[in-house]
């Protein structure tokens, strides 16, 4: 059994470059929210350090994935930088959309996971695997303003707790259970939105 102290532990010994990734996550997540272009400067920060802690844990499709988040970062900065924000209406997708999207994002999953886990030393290959490519899907749900990109990102983040904290990034894994709250408020702020919208 896990104890409180064991946790305050290892949080208090968590290194200063991960503590830099999770603050400048957390910032990214408050200033994204209230529409501050800063947003995007602590969100390329945190890519980019994660890339490293990522990649020397040998979490090697986690570092792709942070490399995609770091080139959105660049792109979110320019695109806000030179257009002016555009308001468009929260949408939900088909079942035989999200059929689609589950399907093939588990075929991309255990293909990439059976290369990895075979052709590396790459820690937890599947579920790796299975964070970075639902990911990059449910980043694309988001940029779409399409409500059920929160219940893809309550179940990565919940799967992304598992993965971080077998590499005792405690820290990171205490981020993801927070993401994961954030996700449900999120989803139900935007589905009363949507009901909004319908009536």
């Amino acid at each position: 059994v896990i104890q409180f102290e064991d946790i305050a532990f290892e949080i208090l010994n968590t290194s200063l470059l991960e503590w830099i990734a999770v603050v400048s996550s957390l910032l990214y997540v408050i200033l994204i929210a209230q529409k501050n272009i800063s947003g995007w400067f602590f969100a390329a920060i945190s890519s980019a350090v994660y890339i490293y802690l990522c990649f020397v844990n040998n979490y090697y499709l986690e570092t792709i994935l942070q490399v995609f988040y770091l080139a959105m970062a660049v792109w979110g900065w320019a695109h806000w930088n030179s257009t002016r924000k555009t308001d468009f209406k929260i949408q939900t997708w088909s079942l035989k959309h999200h059929a689609i999207n589950i399907g093939l994002s588990t075929v991309f999953t255990l293909f990439l996971g059976y290369v990895f886990a075979l052709r590396t030393d790459q820690a937890l290959p599947y579920l790796d695997a299975f964070t970075t490519v639902f990911s990059i899907g449910a980043t694309f749900m988001v940029a779409r303003k399409v409500l059920e990109n929160w219940i893809y990102w309550v179940v990565i983040d919940l799967v992304s707790i598992k993965l971080y904290s077998f590499r005792d990034l405690n820290l990171t894994a205490f981020l993801f259970a927070f993401y994961t709250v954030i996700s449900i408020v999120s989803f139900v702020k935007w589905r009363r939105s949507y009901k909004k919208q319908i009536t």
